[in-house]
Formats: structure tokens, sequence, C-alpha cells
């Protein structure tokens, strides 16, 4: 089978690239490598075999350019919550990178009748609706109370179901936008559509900041004796999301690709869920037993974007796909820090001043 992975130098699309080529898929990839540390996967991907191509989709001359597939798989994005707030980045170019980039790969598929599937995110649910969460404080975590809860949320955590109305910022936005209009186009021009609204993806090779790629980024910044602040909620590290780890998706995205026509729901959540979830302060605990004590910031402020408690409930990929998380918590914060011991440099590749 022959594979489109776009954003194929980051993260989780050279992970992805990694174990389809390994797989024995004829893969290609794109990245515009602008993602500070990006370059570094660039050579990995040639020595796999991968056919490397440096372009925009934001281009659509760009996107033209790119060998017929069977499958795309777009892994490409503007991450964070924060993009097009502050000066680091335009908020244009989120809408530009995360939305029309979109638009460019639906215009492909639809042409090569190539079948789309989108790694979404858990930031489309509503910002109102995750603050009306009835939470408790237990240990040093936030956990959901007993009691009735928006609609939307179960036992297991926020279910598709859960409400996607604004505010929910430029990038859920932007990434939600793409999700209704990659539904629209495999209905219009008859290609198969997946979209996976992943949970936090974390594991070794991650390029970590604060407002992306957090485990890795507090882990490293633990490691590395950088000042690390608790922000928001009081100021105590209460806030709690689950971690996912990036291969564990190619069961699943193996699945869809194999069974295009199945009658299982277009989207679905797929995240680590409540036994692979953990609060900030239960992330230090874990560094200061593995690393050795350190003295955390506070700061009680709660900033407009983040929110105190968001583990997704992954039942309906269960129900439908069989798929559930394999590499557990404890396994991700072992390989976050082996890397980071193995990588001193890792903070500054990533971008990290």
């Amino acid at each position: 089978m022959k594979l489109l992975i776009t954003g194929a130098c980051g993260f989780v699309g050279h992970l992805l690239a990694n174990g389809f080529r390994e797989s024995g898929h004829e893969v290609s990839g794109i990245d515009n490598l602008s993602r500070e540390g990006s370059e570094a996967n660039r050579a990995s991907l040639r020595r796999l075999g991968v056919k490397f191509f440096h372009g925009d989709l934001r281009q659509p001359s760009d996107v033209a350019a790119l060998p017929a597939a069977d499958w795309v798989i777009d892994a490409a994005a503007n991450p964070s919550v924060l993009a097009g707030l502050s000066g680091a980045t335009a908020s244009r170019q989120v809408v530009e990178h995360n939305l029309l980039g979109t638009v460019n790969l639906l215009e492909y598929c639809k042409q090569h009748g190539a079948g789309f599937i989108l790694l979404s995110t858990s930031r489309v649910y509503s910002l109102a609706a995750l603050a009306e969460l009835k939470l408790q404080t237990r240990g040093n975590a936030f956990h959901l109370a007993k009691g009735r809860q928006p609609h939307g949320v179960t036992r297991a955590g926020v279910a598709e179901t859960f409400s996607t109305a604004a505010p929910i910022s430029l990038y859920g936005a932007t990434k939600l936008a793409s999700e209704t209009l990659a539904l629209e186009y495999g209905s219009a021009f008859g290609f198969p559509v997946w979209i996976n609204r992943c949970g936090v993806l974390a594991g070794a090779g991650q390029f970590g900041k604060a407002d992306q790629g957090i485990f890795t980024f507090w882990i490293n910044s633990w490691l590395r004796h950088r000042p690390l602040k608790y922000i928001g909620f009081g100021g105590h590290g209460h806030q709690v999301r689950d971690a996912l780890h990036p291969r564990d998706l190619l069961p699943l995205l193996a699945q869809q690709m194999k069974k295009p026509s199945a009658p299982h729901p277009r989207i679905v959540n797929v995240s680590g869920g409540l036994k692979q979830s953990m609060s900030l302060a239960q992330l230090s605990d874990w560094c200061t037993a593995r690393f050795g004590k350190r003295t955390i910031a506070s700061e009680p402020a709660t900033r407009p974007f983040d929110v105190p408690w968001l583990v997704l409930d992954s039942g309906v990929a269960e129900r439908a796909w069989n798929w559930r998380p394999q590499t557990g918590l404890e396994e991700i914060l072992d390989e976050i820090a082996a890397h980071a011991e193995e990588h001193p440099e890792w903070l500054e590749l990533s971008g990290v001043a």
C-alpha cells in the first residue's frame, strides 16, 4: 500500500512513517521543517527508505507535486492551544497551516481517489463545558466528582458527544473545521475518511515545550534543573491529562485503511484514558523519585485556554476496532527519561530558550 504522511519529520509523523515502512508499506512524507528540531528526523526517514519531500501544505503546487498514494495520514499541525495568540505565531499562520493545508490535502485525495485519515485532537472540546466539570481534589490531583456531569462525560472521561461549542482555541477550531471538511469531501467525492481525536501524545523523541509535549518538557526540564512552574487552578499542579504513545496508533490506522467501508463511527477518541492519566504534581513526584527533589514555582492565576481535567473516553474505538493503548504510562515516562539522559541538548533542539 502507498501511504503519504504529512508532518513526517515531526514526532508523530516520523514514528508512523517508521512503523508503516517497517511493516512493508511504500511511504512518502512531506514536511516544511518549520518546527525546531524537525530537521533531525529527516536523515533517518531517508535511511528507512521513506521518500521525503520538503514542501508546504499551504502551497497547492507543493501538494500537487506529491506522488499518488492510496491513503493520506495527516499528522501535520501547529499543535499548541496558544498558537496565534502570542508574537511567536500569527493567527493567520495557524489557520493556514491547520485548515488550508487540510483543504489542499482533501483536493489531493479527490484527485487521486486516496483515503484520508486525520489525526485530530482532544482540544476540539468546549472550554466552557470543560470548566463546568464537577471535580474534587484527591491526593494531589483533580478527579471527576460523583453526581451529575455535563452531557458527554462518562465514568471513563470525555466522550465524542461532549460539546464542541466555541471557544475552543484557534488550534482547536481549525482542527474541528478540518474534521467537518474532511467528512464533507469524503461524502461528496467518494473517498473514505477516518478521524481520530487524540489525547496527549508522548514518548521518546518528542520535541518538548510547555504548551506542546508537556510530559517531555517537564521531565527534560527537571533533569536539567531548568525553572518549572505550576500555572493556574491555585498553582498546585492538580490539573490532569492522559498520555498515549503514538506507536499505539499504528494498529488502529492499519485497520482503518484495511476496512475503508466498515460501518463504524467516522470520529473516535483515541487516548491513554484514566489508567494513563496524571497531574503535573504527580509527574513531579515521579521525577523526584527518578532524579531527586526540585522546587517548583507557583502561579495561581489560570490562563484562558488552560483546562483542569481532560481525559478522553476511548470506548467507541475499543468497541468498534477492538483498540486500546498498549504502552503503559510508566513505560512512556521511563522512555522519555532515558532519552533525556542520553540527549542533554534536547530542550535546545526543541527550541526551548
